[in-house]
């Protein structure tokens, strides 16, 4: 033990985080969770590396000092999976434990604390365990809890204090912005603007991006027009409705604050102000909040905004990058031809192949630039974390999570998400720890790990016995286990996602995916069986064969080749998020009061991880 301690504290010091206390097994380590949006796995140099043998993305330059710094000094769990490719749903699996099929979360749906088969978000277990719970920026659980007369509903703290972004945007501290708007200027509207978009700067201070609100307040005629040139935006179009000021996915163009004073900028400070504060209050815009009690363990989870549209990265960074060119994707052969209904729907949602080259190369360069800021403030918030559990001579944990889904830059055809494609669903997990028997450092697990792992992870850290009945509702596996080996591989990962293109499931080996449509509409508990007397065709399938197609083109579902493969996938499929009590709940809509649950079970225990093809 003495010597493991011994190489510890070298490993750290020569990292540039000093150890100034010995590492006591038994505490319960403060805990940092980093969660990125949008981010693609290749935009990461450490995992090019682990991956491809290459330093950059095979688009072309990236830059990550700052993660790659982490996973040379912790375990990197190189093949996790997503199992919702949406912000919403994916986030929520991360929080619950637990698969969509089990949570009944499948897309945006607002969702609450009183269905009978509902459970507690870690957090709020870690705060049973003694934890004080921190969050700041994106959140994406939409939980909501019904008042006693049953009447409304209100928001659920997950966490006890969080700086969310809304707040922040609210109080100009993100330099782009996104909310309703029930009056301006003082001025009570007729009706509400929803998700009206506007930025911030010091000089100018409110900037609205809506032609609508130009029309009504005529003072800022040709303010969104004038914003789109200074800050060069590059919306996203189509063919058909043709090109729009103030509609339409920012996909890039620069921020109207300089690094640091962005959304993004402000959490990894906030973060940095809420340690700096123990047992202080401090002020972030209009709130106030409490630093920690350093005689208690700490978790803190920041939920960043970049790449996430709008893609702005300061002009720093942005011009950095204009220096490089890149490769665009390009659509393969007739792929968009054997595509799945379902994956084209999602295609032509996000269609950019119509992008001129200069626009596409455009897209790419500020997305990696994005990356790459946001790579400075991983760094920033895992380096004051580290320094605040030192201080205090106390463990530590940092778990980064490379996005909570991917992103499409022209792949397929199309930008945005949702669909099960490695490009979107491939998010590794980095896991650095005080306790490097735990977490190796460099260690590289190339077993199958899935988001629904994150929190018996953290909760087996803090101390939480995973195998009482009060955890047995967990869908994951502690990652410490899966790193020494103690747990056998899956075979597998799995997902469904209901959002864009509607209900769809998939199922990925080391050589295969297969995907499907799970039901024929997002109605919850209408035709639950409707998959099992479905056709073949019915079911809209997709198969790839990864070794010879690893950009997932070629559709051989109906190929008489792989027939035998195609229909072991689909079964071990359907039975799983169908037949392996299977969830739906009718949430009641925005107003989340619905709590009736249809259940559907005639494969229990069929998730065993293991499928032999």
């Amino acid at each position: 033990m003495k010597t493991e301690k011994l190489r510890l504290l070298v490993a750290l010091a020569a990292g540039g985080w000093t150890a100034t206390a010995a590492v006591a097994a038994e505490k319960q380590p403060n805990v940092l969770w980093l969660v990125t949006d949008d981010q693609r796995y290749d935009s990461i140099r450490a995992f090019n590396r682990i991956l491809d043998g290459r330093e950059h993305s095979e688009l072309g330059y990236v830059e990550s000092p700052q993660v790659d710094k982490l996973a040379a000094r912790g375990t990197t769990f190189i093949n996790t999976y997503c199992h919702s490719p949406g912000c919403a749903p994916s986030r929520a699996a991360m929080h619950f434990g637990r698969y969509p099929w089990h949570s009944g979360i499948y897309e945006f749906e607002y969702h609450n604390s009183s269905a009978e088969h509902w459970k507690p978000p870690f957090p709020e277990q870690l705060v049973n365990l003694g934890y004080q719970t921190f969050h700041v920026g994106k959140l994406g659980v939409r939980l909501k809890k019904i008042d006693e007369s049953g009447k409304w509903a209100k928001g659920y703290p997950v966490y006890q204090q969080s700086a969310d972004f809304k707040g922040l945007h609210r109080d100009g501290l993100t330099a782009w912005g996104k909310d309703w708007f029930n009056s301006i200027d003082g001025k009570k509207l007729e009706k509400p603007i929803p998700n009206l978009e506007f930025l911030y700067t010091p000089e100018d201070g409110f900037t609205y991006l809506s032609l609508e609100v130009e029309k009504m307040f005529p003072k800022y005629a040709g303010r969104t027009q004038a914003a789109t040139e200074k800050y060069e935006f590059l919306r996203h179009y189509n063919d058909k409705k043709g090109r729009h000021l103030d509609s339409g996915m920012i996909l890039a163009g620069v921020s109207s604050r300089p690094a640091g004073k962005t959304r993004d900028g402000y959490y990894a400070s906030i973060l940095g102000q809420y340690l700096e504060n123990q047992e202080k209050t401090f002020e972030a815009g209009s709130r106030t909040f409490r630093g920690p009690d350093p005689k208690k363990p700490v978790f803190a989870h920041v939920g960043f905004d970049f790449p996430h549209t709008p893609v702005l990265p300061p002009a720093d960074y942005r011009a950095k990058f204009q220096s490089h060119t890149y490769q665009t994707p390009e659509v393969i052969g007739d792929e968009l031809k054997t595509m799945p209904k379902q994956l084209r729907k999602q295609v032509n949602v996000g269609f950019s192949d119509h992008f001129s080259e200069e626009e596409k190369q455009t897209m790419i360069q500020d997305y990696f630039a994005f990356c790459a800021y946001g790579d400075s403030l991983v760094g920033q918030a895992a380096d004051s974390f580290v320094e605040y559990s030192e201080k205090n001579g106390q463990e530590w944990m940092i778990v980064y999570v490379c996005g909570d889904h991917g992103w499409k830059l022209n792949d397929h055809g199309s930008v945005s998400k949702f669909s099960p494609w490695r490009i979107d669903t491939l998010n590794p997990v980095i896991v650095v720890s005080s306790d490097q028997e735990a977490f190796p450092a460099g260690k590289v697990v190339t077993d199958f790990t899935e988001f629904v792992d994150i929190a018996p992870t953290i909760l087996a850290a803090a101390g939480a016995d995973l195998e009482a009945d009060q955890f047995s509702y967990l869908d994951g596996r502690d990652l410490g286990k899966v790193a020494s080996g103690e747990l056998s591989p899956r075979d597998y990962i799995v997902g469904e996602s209901h959002a864009v293109t509607g209900p769809r499931a998939f199922i990925r080996t080391k050589d295969y995916c297969f995907s499907m449509q799970t039901r024929p509409s997002s109605k919850r508990g209408a035709n639950l069986d409707w998959a099992l007397q479905a056709s073949y065709e019915e079911l809209d399938s997709g198969l790839y064969h990864l070794p010879s197609d690893p950009k997932e083109v070629k559709n051989l579902a109906y190929d008489e080749e792989h027939r035998e493969v195609a229909m072991k996938m689909k079964k071990k499929l359907m039975d799983i998020v169908l037949g392996d009590d299977r969830v739906e709940v009718n949430w009641g809509g925005p107003k989340a009061l619905g709590t009736e649950v249809f259940r559907q079970t005639f494969a229990s225990g069929s998730n065993d991880g293991k499928l032999k093809l």
